[in-house]
């Protein structure tokens, strides 16, 4: 670990930092303003704690807050040929999706799993961005296109995302952009210029709460980026946190690489099904998806409900679930809701237990408890977000 700072060394105990491992434009600040800890996703590292994750989820869901997030890795298609790579990768109908508009998209491999969940943004004729969970889906595109002869390119331009994430993130950025920031629409994007750089803002994120992200063009001025955002939101309580498991959970938001893998297709989710939607040209996994539609899937990830003491940390691995004695699937994630004031989290069961409700065990560190499926989203399909309880 010779030659990392304090505060990476002190939270990978078993891991050895090397300069393989990218810092975002933005490390430094989350270093100067009490990021704890670190993720590494999409070989860079990711801040994933600064403070109590009950404090950072009121300021959330209350307030504003601002996420390093750059480990979302940008992919760029461009070329004569990028529109036709791009609807061939995931079943969204992206003929459907005009310059300045993007779309949550599963990309897909044949058999129809999934092999990366982006959100895809149509960044003018002939150009695509693919903004990236933690898997290698730009070789993947890059495959595809030069197994078909596509006349493209696949390359990874200095994109680099910081979310903007509260009901109070618009009024924060307006003051650095003014009011253009309120005619964005969900996943719109828009050129902005903040301290005369330019820089493109989404509206989209990991809450389902109002949010945007900003994109920081290049690996230069990311403190002044950061610093600027931070001052904007200085009156209306804003801070710097990690990404929030309990309220992406809580809306129904899922994690590429724990809730899902390349051997689940959008159908097996919960809530996903939506996504694959109809269309007359043909997609990878087409056939395969209209296949199982027809047969019907075998399982499923739902929601569940744990019956045990408020967990104070997220999983480190899998949880065995049995029913009647007899082991059928594995908790993906749980975590304690704030908002909900209980534990939730997502389970792997077969199709017949699906239904909310199904009592299950549970095979924690601390011993077997009970639980039940759930529908997702936990919250109100409007999104509306929990209020902070009475104390």
């Amino acid at each position: 670990m010779t030659g990392q700072p304090d505060e990476v060394r002190a939270t990978t105990t078993n891991l050895y930092v090397g300069p393989w491992y990218r810092r975002s434009p933005f490390y430094e600040a989350t270093l100067r303003d009490g990021c704890r800890a670190f993720d590494v996703y999409n070989h860079m590292l990711l801040p994933s704690y600064f403070d109590d994750p009950e404090v950072e989820y009121w300021a959330l869901v209350n307030d504003v807050t601002l996420w390093d997030v750059a480990a979302e890795r940008t992919v760029e298609v461009s070329g004569p040929d990028a529109d036709r790579l791009m609807d061939l990768l995931t079943c969204r109908d992206l003929t459907r999706c005009a310059v300045g508009q993007g779309r949550y998209a599963p990309i897909l491999a044949p058999d129809g799993g999934i092999v990366n969940d982006p959100v895809v943004l149509h960044m003018g004729e002939g150009r695509w961005w693919m903004q990236l969970a933690d898997s290698d889906a730009g070789l993947y595109a890059l495959g595809v296109a030069t197994g078909l002869g596509l006349e493209v390119e696949v390359t990874y331009p200095e994109v680099y995302p910081c979310q903007v994430q509260g009901p109070k993130s618009a009024r924060t950025l307006e003051k650095l952009v003014g009011p253009g920031i309120y005619d964005l629409r969900y996943y719109g994007w828009g050129w902005f210029e903040i301290g005369g750089a330019p820089v493109v803002i989404t509206r989209t994120g990991w809450t389902a709460l109002p949010g945007f992200e900003v994109n920081l063009l290049g690996t230069e001025g990311g403190t002044e980026l950061w610093d600027a955002i931070l001052g904007a939101g200085e009156e209306f309580g804003i801070r710097p946190i990690a990404p929030c498991e309990a309220r992406r959970i809580e809306a129904g938001i899922f994690n590429y690489g724990s809730d899902m893998t390349i051997e689940d297709t959008p159908l097996h989710l919960m809530g996903m099904e939506r996504l694959v939607e109809e269309q007359p040209q043909d997609y990878l996994g087409k056939a395969a998806l209209e296949r199982i539609r027809r047969d019907g899937v075998d399982r499923k990830l739902v929601g569940i409900e744990l019956d045990m003491p408020e967990l104070e940390a997220e999983l480190a691995w899998f949880w065995p679930v049995r029913h009647d004695g007899r082991e059928v699937g594995r908790v993906t994630d749980a975590v304690w809701s704030p908002g909900l004031r209980r534990n939730i989290g997502y389970v792997w069961v077969p199709i017949e237990l699906a239904d909310p409700g199904t009592e299950l065990e549970v095979e924690t560190p601390e011993g077997v408890v009970r639980g039940r499926t759930a529908a997702i989203p936990f919250v109100d399909p409007r999104k509306e977000v929990p209020t902070r309880p009475l104390r």
